[in-house]
């Protein structure tokens, strides 16, 4: 059966609807579609001047129905109407509920098996939040949508993998949220997904510690020793293959990474950084632990680029393709 992969097109006022457009063009092996206001991505089409064909996405593409390969030059789209017009680079709260309610169809449309993956582009967090709704991210949005206790947010730019202890939180709190108990949760999804998706029999994992150098034994923090430490050792008696914890500034140097298969960084900022710096145009935002596959570009809203047609696509055409390779698996 051919795959069915959804796209939300995010922020409207961002490169969302524009980047979705870029997909037209491209050969997929899936049935594609893009969720989203359909008189504004033809609107962004003509504003970019993007040669393609809108299609709408009717009736029959439920559960069930019969599936079409996606064709270079169409792009199907199933019509959510904005709230309030929009206009490239200015935000409205206004349209808070359109952005959201695309995530909600996606993820009902994959819990129900109408989707077979999800791929999002990137939601302004705090226009969202303007309007009154408490949002930290995609991450932890589909963790409560899909009644899911704990997800692991990976960035991968395909051999470097990069996890996150603690996501979209402040620096101040990072401390506090890193607990024995969440770590071990946060490796044994990782492991598992690694197995079951990258078809990694023993994954090998390197697990960041907190403060510099470690903690240099207790003088630079204690929850090396506290807290990491013992969640490691914990982990390798259950036959987990872990490391760690290792300095941050020195796990990713190539000749000490090419000995893991993936990274546990304790905060946003420790690992992202690396990623987006060794192929920011190819990294891919992947949220394991899902009773689905779900994927995302590794950039925001880029409101300065929207409108302009010069946002590259790289990192939703990557999104795409590696949904449809770990759907597939």
């Amino acid at each position: 059966m051919i795959p069915r992969v959804a796209v939300t097109s995010g922020e409207p006022a961002g490169v969302g609807p524009e980047l979705c457009l870029t997909l037209a063009a491209r050969d997929f092996d899936c049935e594609l579609v893009c969720l989203g206001d359909s008189t504004l991505l033809a609107g962004r089409a003509r504003l970019t001047a993007a040669p393609l064909e809108l299609r709408p996405y009717l009736a029959q593409g439920r559960p069930g129905s019969a599936r079409a390969r996606h064709t270079p030059g169409t792009l199907l789209v199933e019509h959510f109407p904005l709230r309030a017009p929009s206009e490239p680079g200015r935000l409205d709260k206004a349209n808070t509920p359109y952005v959201l309610g695309l995530l909600d169809r996606a993820i009902d449309g994959a819990i129900g098996g109408e989707f077979d993956a999800i791929v999002t582009a990137p939601v302004h967090k705090g226009i969202i939040n303007d309007a009154g709704v408490a949002f930290l991210g995609h991450t932890e949005y589909f963790a409560q949508r899909a009644h899911v206790s704990r997800t692991v947010m990976m960035l991968t730019t395909g051999t470097l993998r990069v996890a996150l202890a603690t996501t979209h939180v402040p620096l101040a709190a990072v401390s506090a949220a890193i607990t024995v108990g969440s770590l071990c949760e946060t490796v044994a999804i990782l492991a598992r997904d690694l197995r079951m998706h990258w078809k990694i029999g023993a994954p090998r994992i390197a697990i960041c510690g907190l403060n510099p150098h470690a903690g240099e034994g207790g003088y630079l923090g204690n929850e090396e020793l506290e807290v990491i430490g013992p969640a490691v050792e914990k982990l390798k008696a259950q036959g987990l293959r872990v490391s760690g914890p290792l300095p941050a500034d020195t796990v990713f140097v190539p000749r000490i990474l090419e000995s893991f298969d993936a990274v546990l960084a304790m905060y946003h900022d420790q690992g992202l950084p690396v990623v987006k710096h060794a192929g920011f145009e190819r990294a891919v935002n992947v949220t394991l632990g899902l009773p689905f596959v779900r994927t995302s570009v590794d950039h925001g809203t880029a409101l300065d680029l929207a409108g302009t047609g010069r946002a590259d696509p790289g990192s939703l055409v990557a999104a795409v393709r590696l949904a449809l390779e770990l759907s597939a698996r």
